[in-house]
């Protein structure tokens, strides 16, 4: 058997593990669980952090202002030393929008050893904790380009109370409107399911965490057991680890895709979505150079290899080399479709998975060499060199 062969009949291996025995990662039909009105609608702390978001705030603002929410909620926009105006915006907001009140806050810089944002969400947090005479049941923890449906925050806590949640997470469902958004966004989420399958995490038993940090429920108590945002304080990629904190800490937790919960922040260009990928692609290796090497060799074996072992195959008419790439090929855009359905893309777009893919692992690689010149997690004027992940 030669090297074309047996790479295609590795990866058509592979494929069929993937599909099968991956927690069903492929599947999008894992949203909010079965849930009934609870009798005493529990109090909400809405914190937002918000970095120069003055350019999403006015849709995203006000879809939670504008909460039909039967409890006691507020919202605490945490103003992360912005110079576009945000805090200015977001009061102007509160003002014409009648609604949920709102208070806006600014902390100063993050001392050494924070994030931007996991310091705002401290602040924030806190300020919830103390405003009043008695600490919120819940914090909804959203970004500030997430919009929400006037139900969200009704359907969120009546899944938390109705299956005794103490993190209930959504996937929101970020914008796709021009030609990189259609090929990199629901690939995004497809690779982000696979390294984290839902129905995996949902498991009362799970020993896998993941949250989207978009959009998370919260009870107070789950986050003062778990420590958070203290315990993750130097987090980059802050939703996974403080979804394994409150894990850890004994909490149950749930992820899921959203129907009422959407991105508005838009990626026009390959460069913007370049960025958001690479900034956070090596601290998930947890910037070690053999995960780094194991992940490129596995990108490549995974999705690679199919197309090449396929046209190759028939080009050199090795049969088999080309059957098994083909099934592979097949089984891989199989699974993207139900994610592009999600995202009402066209089922055209599934065969080109593996340009995506090759997309990704660049994008990969591009983060490694950026955390070696020191210019690491880069984000709106900040950069953490080094940061951690856990």
């Amino acid at each position: 058997m030669g090297l074309l062969t047996a790479a295609s009949f590795a990866s058509l291996a592979a494929w069929l593990w993937l599909t099968l025995a991956q927690g069903m990662f492929w599947r999008t039909d894992v949203r909010l669980p079965a849930r009934t009105a609870p009798d005493r609608w529990p109090s909400v702390a809405i914190v937002v952090p918000a970095r120069d978001e003055a350019e999403v705030l006015p849709l995203s603002l006000a879809s939670l202002i504008t909460q039909d929410y039967p409890g006691e909620a507020e919202v605490i926009l945490v103003d992360d030393g912005s110079t576009d105006g945000t805090g200015a915006l977001a009061l102007r907001i509160a003002a014409e929008q009648p609604g949920l009140p709102l208070t806006v806050v600014s902390p100063g810089d993050p001392p050494p050893g924070w994030t931007g944002k996991l310091w705002a969400l401290r602040h924030g947090i806190m300020l919830a904790r103390t405003a009043h005479a008695t600490e919120p049941d819940f914090l909804l923890l959203t970004d500030a380009d997430i919009a929400h449906e006037p139900d969200s925050l009704r359907e969120l806590v009546s899944a938390a109370a109705s299956a005794d949640l103490d993190l209930v997470s959504q996937m929101a469902r970020l914008r796709v409107a021009g030609a990189w958004e259609r090929l990199v966004v629901p690939a995004f989420v497809y690779f982000f399911a696979q390294l984290y399958p839902f129905r995996r995490i949902n498991r009362p038993s799970a020993r896998t965490a993941a949250a989207a940090g978009g959009c998370v429920l919260l009870r107070t108590g789950a986050a003062v057991r778990a420590g958070v945002p203290d315990r993750i304080r130097q987090a980059v990629i802050d939703d996974v680890s403080l979804a394994r904190a409150v894990q850890d800490s004994g909490g149950r937790i749930w992820l899921g895709l959203a129907e009422r919960v959407d991105s508005v922040r838009p990626y026009p260009a390959l460069a913007d979505l370049w960025r958001m990928v690479s900034r956070s692609a090596y601290a998930q290796l947890r910037h070690r150079p053999a995960l780094l090497a194991g992940t490129v060799a596995g990108l490549a074996l995974v999705y690679l290899v199919p197309p090449a072992a396929l046209l190759a195959g028939l080009a050199a008419g090795r049969p088999a080399a080309a059957w098994a790439g083909g099934l592979a090929w097949l089984l891989m855009a199989g699974t993207y479709l139900p994610m592009l359905r999600y995202y009402r893309q066209p089922a055209a777009l599934a065969p080109l998975l593996p340009f995506t893919a090759l997309l990704y692992l660049l994008m990969t690689v591009d983060s490694a060499v950026r955390h070696y010149r020191g210019r690491g997690a880069a984000w709106k004027g900040r950069t953490y060199a080094r940061p951690s992940d856990a």
